[in-house]
């Protein structure tokens, strides 16, 4: 289940690409094997990253003019020179942590002039739902700190030195299943609805059928969970 749109990302043969924060990779993994890239994800969970490397391992060889690679590393202080890369992706990340700027200035450090960031973060109005709803969503281990406003997101990066270009939604289908979590969030694994609507997303996720599909894309800019931003480095 992809977040950020990756042809919105304008992926070229032989771009290089960075994922920061890639937990268990599901973009920079789909990249690899849709396109023609270097695939770097970085993550602070080492946990995260042996899945990551998991997953991937049954497609090595499936694109062999692709290059996948894992490192952990901590967002604030890459291990990367500056102007390495050619796209970078950050998505569900900033919410996580404290110097989320701090994080951002190190993506346009190595992001390569003229390169292209996708960014997102959990929308403001379903999130604060949740977290009415459920403290424990948002108060545990390595939880959501904040709750963003998008317009003050992207004025943040724009004052970096980023140009703004495109916006988007997505997941309006998961924003009721995390309310129906928060709401029974101590009694989540034996809630029959839960489990029934979980069964749904993973329909959705497995066969894409179209009425799900059509459903989520006419939904999406009202319920949509996630906003996706798109930005130039200039």
């Amino acid at each position: 289940m992809l977040t950020i749109n990756l042809k919105k990302l304008q992926l070229e043969h032989g771009d290089s690409l960075l994922d920061v924060g890639c937990g268990e990779g599901r973009h920079v993994i789909h990249a690899c094997l849709e396109y023609n890239v270097l695939g770097i994800g970085v993550d602070l969970s080492l946990r995260d990253l042996h899945i990551a490397n998991e997953r991937f391992a049954p497609f090595a060889n499936y694109n062999t003019y692709s290059h996948f690679a894992l490192q952990q590393a901590d967002a604030t202080r890459l291990p990367f020179a500056d102007n390495s890369f050619d796209k970078i992706i950050c998505s569900e990340v900033l919410e996580h942590i404290g110097n989320y700027i701090g994080v951002l200035q190190e993506i346009k450090r190595v992001l390569k002039p003229n390169g292209i960031l996708g960014v997102s973060v959990p929308r403001a109005w379903p999130e604060k739902i949740c977290w009415k709803l459920s403290a424990e969503y948002h108060q545990v281990q390595g939880g959501h700190i904040r709750i963003f406003d998008a317009q003050q997101l992207r004025k943040d990066i724009e004052a970096l030195g980023f140009t703004f270009t495109h916006r988007y939604w997505a997941h309006a289908l998961h924003s009721p299943f995390w309310w129906l979590k928060c709401l029974w969030w101590k009694s989540q694994d034996s809630s029959r609805i839960i489990k029934i609507y979980h069964r749904l997303l993973v329909w959705d996720l497995m066969q894409k059928p179209w009425i799900t599909q059509t459903l989520e894309k006419i939904l999406n800019p009202v319920l949509g969970k996630s906003v996706v931003m798109h930005f130039k480095k200039f």
